[in-house]
């Protein structure tokens, strides 16, 4: 059964079930994963009709199997798309670029006594997660605040201990309520901070302001003064926390606010966090579009976001209408445990919060563009130790590297790669015969091919390689020296690598470099050398492979060029003719019977004679 038989079958016996649909290219690599509530319907849409969208029709044509996976409901099939994209990263699906372990702030909840500390990982425990944070440096300038408005201890022991502990430093300093040693504090007075933690974490300031306020003017009655000004500075720093938080909400509603903004393949998703009527945060993730739409980045987003999401809020609202928005509400509501509204606001106060939060999108996506810009134009971190393990002037963004190929008297060749900061430039690379050197001279033959390079570069106006890599030893390296004197070019570096004990010879230097084998600059010397003698060793495999063809086939009377190509059209090569019977010649297009029997004839005799010349070597 043939490709397009078996995926004809398989689309003849779809299930009217919900659950995933897998499409594969002719090379069995996933290309696009989706979901639906209807497989059968959903799936077969796809080959019964033209799409108007290019993305899509593309799709179609690469598709050449599918598998499928049967959900017990939309919304499994829904949590199982996202788990296989992410898994898989098909070409034709919204990918999130920085979708990565993000960091989350735990607070082990489980413990007698809590600790709170960063994770990469949501584990199945008893624990409280915040985040992910996309900012790792915000999240711990949050962390800071923390520590300093609420003395949550900081060591690992396992507590309570039926050893006898004392209270450390952190204890005297105001850093933690001594919960090591019996009788500093009790595990309800610090669950109730721990409470207040998890306020403070998830934006309720406000709430925790007014049950401080509440607790200090009870101690202030009972006269309690002392522990009383412990709680109004805990207050005051709390409230000044307050105050730098930007009111954006007239009313209390916990709320997402989420935007998208597009550049070519790629897009930055903001989402904004205000907590009581307060901007508390901003998170932003890059997405790689393939040609989606912005609605359709959204809704891959909001499953994918708050599946691992550790605080929910009441309402999300996003700056258009989207497919399955009433499908991810009951996926939020399982998630939430209770129920959140997807909102797309025509008018208003959230409509300026819409605007707000593309304004971060654009913003976080231009600086995304020009680090991908920087990035692409940075050289390798290689070429700067390069420089300075060979104390060069200049920086070597570009090299050319040289290598003779010569195994014997004739059809010596010389190669020059290229490479730019630190990579091959392919088009930039040169293969040339050796022509004024007789005779196996390595020197001589190294001299000739810089000299005719170098003299390429000026004819054409292009500039100097920032480096020349010589293959070789000293005397290599002098050869081209010779070669840059003789073009009057001043200020050219040079340096040679040789082979055996992979030294560095430089000009000037009688005794050659010693760089540490796992050094980042020897090692892309090496790749350099390694490919400019893998590029000399090909040329001049392919020039002997040609000339033994030719030579071979020349000396057979009657067969000319036209001939020649007939036989190793035929055969494939010379070794395929030589071992071709009279028959299987003779029956070649193009090739009378006389030719044949004189091609045969001819490695006929050939392979007599080299039985017989080794015979007269064993004996």
């Amino acid at each position: 059964m043939s490709k397009s038989d078996d995926l004809n079958l398989k689309l003849a016996n779809l299930p009217e079930l919900p659950g995933c649909y897998l499409y594969k290219n002719d090379d069995g690599q996933i290309i696009y994963i989706g979901k639906a509530k209807s497989i059968r319907k959903r799936v077969r849409s796809y080959f019964q009709k033209t799409h108007s969208d290019p993305k899509t029709e593309q799709l179609v044509g690469q598709i050449a199997d599918l598998d499928i996976l049967v959900t017990n409901s939309e919304i499994d099939a829904l949590i199982l798309e996202s788990n296989l994209i992410k898994e898989h990263k098909p070409r034709y699906n919204i990918d999130l670029k920085d979708d990565k372990r993000f960091p989350y702030i735990k607070i082990t909840i489980g413990e007698l006594y809590p600790r709170l500390f960063v994770v990469r990982r949501m584990a199945s425990d008893k624990a409280k997660y915040f985040g992910p944070y996309t900012n790792a440096g915000a999240m711990r300038r949050t962390l800071a605040v923390i520590r300093r408005l609420f003395p949550i201890r900081s060591c690992s022991l396992e507590l309570p201990s039926k050893r006898k502990r004392h209270v450390c430093l952190d204890y005297f300093i105001g850093r933690c309520p001594g919960c090591c040693e019996d009788g500093k504090t009790t595990p309800e007075a610090y669950r109730a901070m721990i409470d207040e933690v998890i306020m403070f974490l998830s934006g309720k300031s406000k709430e925790i302001s007014g049950r401080l306020r509440v607790r200090m003017e009870k101690l202030s009655d009972e006269m309690k003064f002392e522990e009383a000004a412990k709680l109004r500075d805990q207050l005051q720093a709390i409230e000044s926390v307050i105050q730098k938080q930007r009111a954006v909400s007239h009313d209390q509603i916990d709320r997402d606010i989420i935007a998208v903004a597009t550049e070519g393949g790629d897009a930055c998703v903001a989402l904004l966090q205000v907590r009581e009527g307060n901007l508390i945060g901003q998170e932003h993730y890059i997405v790689a579009t393939a040609g989606e739409d912005n609605s359709e980045v959204v809704r891959n987003f909001l499953p994918r976001y708050y599946k691992t999401a550790a605080i929910y809020p009441n309402e999300i609202i996003i700056p258009m209408e989207i497919s399955d928005s009433e499908l991810i509400e009951e996926f939020l509501k399982e998630k939430a445990e209770h129920r959140i509204h997807i909102i797309v606001p025509q008018r208003g106060e959230k409509v300026e919060l819409i605007d707000m939060a593309l304004n971060n999108a654009k913003h976080n996506l231009d600086l995304y563009l020009a680090q991908k810009s920087a990035t692409k134009t940075r050289p390798h971190h290689a070429v700067y130790s390069l420089a300075r393990d060979l104390y060069l002037k200049t920086l070597p963004r570009t090299m050319a590297a040289f290598d003779i190929s010569n195994l014997g008297k004739d059809l010596a060749v010389g190669s020059i790669v290229f490479f730019s900061d630190g990579q091959p430039k392919k088009s930039e690379y040169r293969r040339m015969r050796i022509k004024s050197v007789a005779g196996q001279d390595d020197f001589s033959m190294m001299k000739e091919i810089v000299g005719r390079y170098l003299i390429h570069l000026t004819e054409n106006q292009k500039d100097y390689p920032d480096l020349l890599l010589i293959d070789g030893g000293k005397g290599q390296l002098n050869a081209a020296l010779d070669a840059v004197k003789e073009q009057n070019i001043e200020d050219l570096q040079v340096a040679s690598l040789a082979k055996r004990f992979e030294e560095v010879y430089l000009p000037g230097r009688g005794e050659p470099l010693s760089i540490p084998r796992t050094s980042s600059s020897l090692k892309l010397l090496q790749r350099i050398r390694d490919e400019a003698h893998r590029f000399a060793v090909t040329y001049h495999r392919n020039l002997r492979s040609k000339r033994l063809e030719e030579s071979a086939l020349d000396k057979i009377p009657g067969v000319g060029k036209k001939r020649k190509l007939d036989l190793l059209a035929a055969f494939g090569s010379v070794e395929g003719i030589k071992n071709a019977t009279l028959e299987a010649l003779t029956a070649t297009p193009n090739i009378p019977a006389h030719i044949a029997k004189a091609v045969y004839d001819h490695f006929k005799q050939a392979t007599e004679s080299d039985e017989s010349m080794g015979k007269e070597i064993d004996e």
